[in-house]
């Protein structure tokens, strides 16, 4: 019953398969590996964008944070939302990696609304050397409460950053997720709907560790590889990287887990609504769930094993009623049977 997180659960046997492929006989390494070669000509095709520049990191904070220092400048600074991963998760890499580019947060939670955007702009008058000048947008697809923009809602907000001149980047950690939830293509939810850059997550998806930054204007390509050098995030034993990547297209795997995950979530949900103590606290879209359960539900959950964040309270420490809110998160192998003990558990 481990609903922690999606970056927990095991590696998928296809991609471990293609990790055991790679490891004969010898390669070039720092990226120059034939299997890039194949990486680079499956998500061009993927995304239909054949002079894309492709390139891989082993971690999403590395591919968010060099993704979003090639899009700006130290004296700029980046819109995103107060929940997105960049501001509250990653240890002011962005910040770091920009040289001193600050984060402008921009709407309430984990969404944000062309207006929203437009009234975050004006705030730093543009052309004044004293405040920060504008620099990219930074939209997080699915958001850090499991929620999706649609393909429609993405082009409103990049046309707002267009009209003053700014690129955008999405920051695709669970990217399967919501294209699955969707049912667009990647193109239509990403250049299309006027992305200029994406990271396409496969460490939350059924890899080890590898994430493909994904430019659409080549420009930006040279610049990205020197700043992976200097950060010291371009690996070695490149042929690594690159083989989980070919093993998670390859037969859209990565889309098959993603939906499967996806759906997981959606039979933990519907297990939940029947609870008559569970509350949803945010309509869930892709395949993480934010609910609330009683203090005592919760202390059997944690005493029988189950794994998962809560929230708001102590554990051991409140009114046995009291509604405390967890954050379930299903991966590609959670099982049927594993979601079934835990709904028989929170019967109690």
């Amino acid at each position: 019953m481990f609903f922690g997180s999606d970056n927990t659960g095991p590696a998928h046997p296809s991609v471990m398969a293609a990790m055991a492929e790679a490891n004969t006989g010898f390669q070039p390494s720092y990226g120059d590996d034939a299997l890039m070669d194949r990486v680079r000509d499956q998500i061009r095709t993927l995304f239909e964008a054949p002079h894309a520049s492709v390139y891989l990191v082993a971690t999403g904070t590395a591919a968010n944070a060099l993704a979003l220092a090639t899009l700006s400048q130290p004296w700029q600074t980046v819109f995103c939302t107060p929940l997105a991963h960049i501001h509250t998760d990653e240890c002011n890499a962005p910040e770091f990696f920009t040289g001193g580019a600050k984060l402008s947060l921009t709407g309430a939670a984990d969404k944000m609304t062309p207006a929203d955007l437009r009234a975050a702009i004006a705030e730093w008058p543009k052309g004044d050397v004293h405040v920060a000048q504008h620099g990219p947008l930074a939209l997080t697809q699915a958001t850090e409460r499991g929620r999706i923009y649609s393909c429609e809602e993405l082009a409103a907000l990049t046309q707002v950053a267009r009209d003053h001149g700014l690129p955008t980047y999405l920051d695709g950690a669970r990217f399967a997720n919501a294209v699955a939830a969707l049912g667009c293509t990647p193109a239509e939810m990403t250049w299309k709907a006027g992305i200029d850059a994406v990271s396409m997550g496969g460490t939350k998806n059924g890899c080890l560790g590898v994430e493909a930054v994904i430019f659409f204007n080549p420009e930006n390509a040279w610049e990205f590889e020197l700043r992976r050098k200097r950060s010291a995030h371009l690996f070695s034993k490149h042929r690594f990287l690159s083989a989980q990547m070919l093993g998670y297209l390859k037969d859209d795997l990565w889309l098959d887990l993603a939906r499967t995950a996806n759906a997981r979530a959606a039979t933990l949900v519907a297990g939940l609504r029947d609870l008559p103590e569970a509350g949803i606290v945010v309509e869930p879209e892709v395949n993480m769930i934010f609910a609330t359960l009683p203090r005592a539900t919760h202390q059997r959950l944690k005493a029988a094993g189950a794994a998962y964040g809560l929230y708001d309270g102590p554990l051991d420490n409140g009114p046995d009623d009291e509604p405390l809110m967890m954050r379930l998160v299903c991966d590609w192998s959670i099982t049927e049977e594993q979601i079934a003990t835990f709904l028989g558990i929170a019967r109690g």
